[in-house]
């Protein structure tokens, strides 16, 4: 007889959401998603180190793997499953949380906004030229930086992220909370260009994935969300022409209805009933 494994009502429901935000950011980019989702889901939004309330962190990570263990409070808090989601340079931690870490077995779903994982990009020669642009880029901002011209890096940085998009002026505060943090960038990039195996460990995932990406961003990451979408056998591509880069904020109006139903479908998914191996078969092999 097949035995059946059933998920309680209970154990659905206390799936938390985690979000994980971009460079230079912090939680707070997650608000609107929050109030859409704090209804029917507990809702995180840490501060990666480095940046927010984690800003005066003096050990600061140089691999996905130090970022992780950097937020293992947070997430060892939370309880239950995870919806796990990022954006940019969160997007490549949520990547690593539900590909290599000690969190994997417990990610329900996972939605990738434009994740920066460069390295994906070096099988072909069309995409080999994208990865030594980004990477030029990357020396480039890290090189002012470390000379102290920060006002240049972040002109550098966001000019490079806006892509095709308009070139709207930063406000005031938002400049200045980006010079505020900017020495993390350097440690960001090391941290993005340092892993490896990306397409393997793509290969490898098993749970629901939202991949999203704006026509008006730079066509890195257009390109890295089109090379996941072809070798995640589990994956979703949404693609909003109109949107930049910053689509969680600028186009929140349609990525987060699109994040909450693909919960809302992770969670139904983990609500059928899998049936499990016949108690013979299950003697034999241990036997």
């Amino acid at each position: 007889m097949t035995n059946v494994i059933q998920i309680s009502r209970a154990e659905r429901e206390k799936a938390c959401v985690v979000a994980l935000h971009c460079s230079l950011g912090s939680g707070r980019q997650w608000k609107t998603l929050a109030d859409e989702l704090g209804r029917s889901h507990p809702f995180f939004a840490p501060d990666i180190s480095g940046y927010g309330a984690n800003g005066c962190v003096l050990d600061l990570p140089l691999t996905l793997a130090e970022e992780i263990r950097c937020l293992s409070g947070t997430l060892n808090d939370v309880e239950g499953p995870i919806h796990l989601v990022g954006h940019s340079y969160g997007g490549t931690i949520a990547f690593k949380i539900a590909t290599c870490s000690p969190f994997a077995h417990r990610v329900r779903s996972l939605t990738l906004i434009e994740p920066v994982l460069p390295t994906l990009l070096c099988e072909s020669e069309a995409d080999r030229r994208l990865h030594a642009r980004f990477a030029q880029v990357a020396r480039d901002v890290s090189e002012d930086l470390w000379n102290g011209s920060v006002l240049e890096a972040i002109d550098m940085f966001t000019e490079f992220w806006n892509g095709s998009g308009p070139q709207d002026p930063l406000p005031s505060s938002t400049r200045l909370r980006m010079i505020e943090r900017a020495h993390k960038l350097a440690f960001d990039f090391t941290a993005a260009f340092a892993e490896e195996n990306v397409a393997t460990a793509a290969a490898s995932l098993r749970v629901p994935t939202l991949l999203l990406s704006g026509g008006l961003s730079p066509y890195l990451t257009q390109r890295i969300v089109q090379r996941l979408g072809a070798i995640m056998d589990c994956a979703e591509i949404r693609h909003l022409p109109a949107a930049g880069h910053m689509l969680p904020l600028t186009h929140a109006s349609s990525v987060n209805p699109a994040i909450a139903r693909h919960i809302a479908r992770a969670d139904e998914l983990a609500g059928v009933p899998l049936a499990a191996a016949p108690a013979e078969a299950v003697s034999i092999a241990e036997a």
